[in-house]
């Protein structure tokens, strides 16, 4: 079975629709009553949240198991534990063998997988309605009784380090960007790579997962989510009946891990066996948490920042540095990029990355990335530029709820995030206010030399000879 690591950034809607296999009523095509359709939020008797949210346009429901916990939850020497802990649940339980789980739910006609990031860990199914409460009975038996041999766990194991060297090993660019966010941040756990570093996977045992499993699966550390078209008081019946007789058990104490001010400019040059080079730049910023204060208002405006430069095809980066048009006609870059987190348990960061192109050295290339920040912070941007953004990101939203799929994705996200189960509509509201100052503002304050990080990919020969 695939299983994926959750992208960096602000990611609510990565899985498309899946197709239900069984019917058990047509779809409706009367208008929906909306009142019927929100998400509801509620606490079962051992701490656990349930969130449901129906969506009777087809006879098919997603379920989601989400749990507060990924590889900022680790320690230093079991850095992937999370990532591992995700592979074994599916290795076992009280009721299932090795695999099991996921020849079960096939056999419902669904489909499922699972995703480890930095600040959680989730599992989806989805299923023909008619057979969540199945999918509901299974998901908690895994949960509150996994369990597997020794020699499972040194199989899986060899699996994992097989993922690590085909994701990262092998490519020159996921090892810079592994060097590079260990560099980026310096006390902040979110400077271990999701899937550890070679040498704690090696090092890693049975009772180091198992020991994760106790600590952080506790009820009061997870919650369920369920779309589609179901029913509510009987899903809220369902989990009573199977996560609700799950023992209640306190959730461990987190100790702050506050990154540090940064006090000058830092620089990480790379080199592999490459075709071409790569630089990035990184400066920390805040992150949103549905609060109205500064740094909530502020990481709204860098998230409209970041759509003004890399959110639309022909966007700022694209026209100036891939197209040319702000370089006096000469491209600088083949491709370009903005990126924002937004929202996440942790700090987030701003960056901006180039592909140089043929004879611009990467110093050109971080020159250009720059320089459009500090137009943008210089000249502004005009109504019209603003509110294209704000419309094509007000319309993504609206499409990535066609899905209930999607719609699981962000009422889980928002969860872990401590955000409200309407916080999507919140969101939205809050991003088309953002003014064009405001956007200025943050690009003039943020983007300065003294928290610069740059990483710079550069190419060698494969023997190690030409290298500069």
């Amino acid at each position: 079975m695939k299983r994926l690591l959750m992208p960096l950034g602000l990611a609510l809607a990565l899985c498309a629709p899946l197709p239900a296999t069984a019917q058990t009523a047509p779809p409706s095509t009367a208008s929906p009553d909306p009142a019927a359709t929100l998400a509801r939020q509620y606490t079962l008797s051992n701490g656990m949240t349930l969130i449901v949210r129906p969506d009777r346009r087809a006879p098919t429901a997603v379920h989601m198991l989400w749990v507060r916990v990924g590889s900022m939850d680790e320690v230093d020497g079991t850095s992937g534990v999370a990532h591992a802990l995700e592979h074994m649940m599916f290795k076992g339980s009280a009721l299932l063998k090795p695999g099991e789980f996921s020849q079960r739910v096939s056999a419902l006609g669904g489909q499922l997988n699972a995703f480890t990031s930095r600040d959680n860990t989730a599992y989806h199914e989805q299923v023909p309605a008619d057979r969540l409460e199945e999918v509901m009975r299974l998901g908690a038996d895994r949960f509150a009784t996994n369990r597997w041999s020794d020699d499972e766990f040194a199989r899986e194991m060899s699996v994992i380090k097989e993922e690590r060297r085909q994701r990262t090993e092998e490519s020159p660019r996921a090892r810079m960007y592994e060097a590079f966010n260990a560099m980026v941040w310096q006390a902040s756990p979110y400077r271990r790579p999701i899937i550890g570093w070679m040498s704690d996977l090696d090092a890693m045992t049975p009772q180091d997962a198992r020991d994760f499993h106790r600590r952080w699966y506790v009820p009061a550390n997870a919650a369920v989510v369920i779309t589609g078209d179901v029913d509510v008081q009987r899903v809220r019946e369902w989990a009573e009946r199977y996560y609700g007789r799950i023992p209640a058990a306190a959730v461990p104490e987190r100790k702050p891990r506050t990154e540090p001010p940064q006090q000058g400019p830092r620089r990480l040059e790379y080199r592999g066996v490459t075709e071409q080079p790569l630089v990035t730049l990184a400066w920390h910023a805040p992150r949103y948490s549905g609060r109205d204060d500064e740094a909530s208002r502020d990481a709204l405006a860098l998230a409209v920042l970041s759509g003004l430069l890399d959110g639309y095809p022909g966007a700022r980066l694209d026209r100036a540095l891939v197209q040319g048009e702000g370089n006096a006609g000469k491209r600088v870059a083949d491709s370009a990029s903005a990126g924002y987190g937004l929202i996440g348990r942790g700090p987030q960061v701003f960056t901006l990355s180039a592909v140089p192109a043929r004879g611009v050295t990467p110093e050109m290339a971080a020159a250009a990335l720059k320089l459009e920040v500090e137009r943008i912070a210089r000249e502004g941007v005009s109504e019209a530029e603003l509110q294209r953004v704000k419309t094509q990101w007000t319309a993504s939203e609206v499409y990535k709820l066609d899905s209930i799929m999607g719609q699981a994705q962000e009422l889980g996200t928002y969860w872990i995030n401590g955000l409200p189960v309407d916080a999507g509509e919140r969101l939205i509201a809050q991003l088309r206010a953002v003014t064009a100052e405001q956007v200025r503002a943050v690009a003039g304050r943020y983007f300065i030399e003294r928290t610069l990080n740059t990483g710079v990919l550069l190419p060698e020969a494969r023997n190690g000879e030409g290298a500069r």
